[in-house]
């Protein structure tokens, strides 16, 4: 057995708490340093398990390697250098070192091999990805990390009780596809769709993400919902519920990013509508569909955190975030632009970008399985997918009217990492062969046939086409969109305050009664044995003697019945 020491994620997780202290060209060495030997580490983990350990009566194993696991673990770890490149100059001392437990944690849920494991994992990403919120320092920061928290404790003791409930019934910890064929195992389920953004509660993403400082929003982007994939994808593949559930986020994402004004709430909301490609893969759940998925999830971490890092750029160099404030920008960050442009043309499944090579085949499993009511709707939602992120994100923040803000492209290192995430999602457009070789399953599919090349270019200009004949319409103005997280945002304030209300005069009415009941207890107390009371008097020997024996007599009398 190999050294738990050689863990990747607990490397990643020992470089954060030795981050912490760091400060100056060291901390930015160690930064970088951890995540190359995580993913070092994690190319070279060997198939089956690797180590093992005794916890009470169950034998776990933190670490366990396969193809599926090695291709997330892999893509956490280029994403966690990545982000670190790109936030460098983040003066908060937090921010990189909880970005580093929470990149390790992320990667700690890739190599559980026991269902103990990954809720330990699972609950140390809920910390880490909390203190990357916290470390925006700012208000509606902290606000929103408590909201943040509140859900994913919930997904939390949902996904406890079902593991619970499963060693119960099975006496197993093993983590392996799991069937809905028990409470147990559903309550396992809607834990790990929670952290998916899965409907209802999805809102808890665009609320809280968006929050989150400049860079701390690219490295949010990568880990809870692609590992709630992973997870989805070792547990529950080809269950048919994940198939309405993902068209669901998808149109949801479409919808909402449509409405909004704010450019990182716009690709939040992208995020939930990508996954929902993801998941519905994992529901169709053929070969194809599952090496989509997981193919999807590693492109879709380095283009969106791409979009979430040109993002970034604009609101550290211009200190906004609404499109209404914005325009005009690529004349002074023409390199921010054609990154952004880069990671739009990506998301939206453009030919010769990454997104091309991977989410064109969970549509392609759809065909194999003659379901064409899906492959219409994800077809549909790829042509939404253009609108709002495609379009609408690079359209508003750089081009549209001139805002007259002229702010430089942002530092150096900033620029590499968006350099090097373009570069990469270019490069596996072109030649994804690569990722092919890292997928669960054997790959038989060529993505760049005439047929499929025309339809998507037809499907995404003309989705552009409406785009600028709508453009008055899909203008945006100063406007909030509500979702679900109002009903514990507002409606949730609103009930507990009368609830609390309601108690208080309860109280109030309760202690006056309890006071009467007492005042007459003490009168009656005072009747019987005060010293003017029956119980008080001078009482004769004989009345004494007539009780003692109607006791007795009594007493007799219940003993023997």
């Amino acid at each position: 057995m190999t050294s738990l020491a050689l863990h990747p994620g607990l490397i990643l997780i020992a470089g954060a708490i030795l981050l912490l202290p760091l400060r100056g060209v060291a901390r930015s060495a160690v930064a970088l340093a951890v995540p190359v030997a995580a993913l070092y580490l994690a190319w070279h983990v060997p198939d089956g398990a690797v180590t093992s350990m005794r916890f009470l009566e169950f034998e776990l194993t933190p670490l366990a390697g396969d193809k599926l696991s090695r291709l997330f673990a892999v893509i956490f770890a280029i994403m966690a250098f990545g982000g670190a490149l790109f936030a460098l100059n983040q003066k908060h001392p937090l921010e990189l070192a909880a970005a580093a437990f929470y990149a390790g944690a992320a990667i700690g849920v890739t190599f559980a091999g026991d269902l103990i494991t990954l809720f330990v994992f699972w609950e140390l990403m809920a910390i880490g990805s909390t203190l990357v919120i916290w470390s925006a320092g700012t208000r509606p920061a902290y606000r929103a990390s408590l909201r943040y928290m509140m859900i994913h404790l919930l997904g939390g003791v949902l996904l406890m009780a079902g593991i619970a409930g499963h060693v119960a019934d099975t006496g197993s910890i093993a983590f392996q596809r799991l069937a809905t064929d028990s409470v147990a195992h559903w309550l396992i389920l809607a834990g790990f769709l929670l952290n998916a953004g899965a409907p209802p509660l999805s809102a808890w993403l665009p609320d809280a993400y968006p929050e989150a400082s400049w860079s701390g929003t690219v490295f949010l982007s990568a880990f809870t919902t692609k590992a709630a994939v992973y997870v989805l994808l070792r547990g529950f593949p080809g269950t048919e519920i994940l198939v309405y559930a993902g068209l669901f986020m998808v149109f949801y994402g479409i919808v909402y990013a449509l409405l909004e004004n704010d450019m990182r709430r716009i690709l939040a909301y992208s995020i939930v509508n990508q996954v929902g490609f993801m998941v519905t893969g994992v529901g169709l759940g053929t070969e194809m569909a599952l090496n989509g998925a997981a193919s999807h999830a590693f492109t879709h971490i380095i283009y969106k955190a791409l979009l979430l890092m040109s993002a970034g750029s604009v609101l550290l160099m211009t200190g906004k975030r609404k499109c209404t404030d914005l325009g005009g920008l690529f004349q002074s960050m023409p390199l921010t632009a054609w990154c952004g442009i880069i990671g739009a043309l990506s998301i939206s499944s453009f030919p010769l970008t990454s997104g091309f090579v991977s989410k064109s085949m969970i549509s392609q499993a759809a065909s194999d399985l003659y379901l064409l009511t899906v492959w219409l709707l994800l077809a549909a939602a790829s042509a939404g997918v253009f609108l709002h992120a495609g379009i609408k994100f690079p359209w508003f923040v750089f081009f549209q009217k001139d805002s007259g803000l002229r702010p430089p492209d942002p530092p150096l290192n900033m620029r590499a990492a968006m350099l090097l995430f373009s570069a990469l999602s270019i490069g596996l457009g072109i030649y994804p062969d690569p990722l092919y070789a890292m997928l669960p399953y054997p790959v038989d599919y060529v993505p760049y046939t005439g047929v499929h090349v025309v339809t998507q270019l037809q499907l995404l200009l003309f989705s552009g086409l409406g785009f600028f004949l709508l453009l008055d319409f899909l203008r945006r103005t100063l406007t909030i969109t509500l979702d679900m997280d109002w009903f514990y945002r507002a409606f949730g304030r609103w009930l507990v305050r009368r609830v609390l209300h309601g108690m208080s005069v309860l109280g109030s009415e309760g202690e006056r009664r309890l006071w009467r009941a007492a005042s007459a207890a003490w009168r009656g107390l005072e009747r019987h044995h005060g010293p003017e009371g029956v119980l008080a008097r001078t009482w004769p020997t004989g009345s004494m003697a007539l009780w003692v024996v109607v006791l007795l007599l009594a007493y007799l009398l219940l003993y023997y019945v």
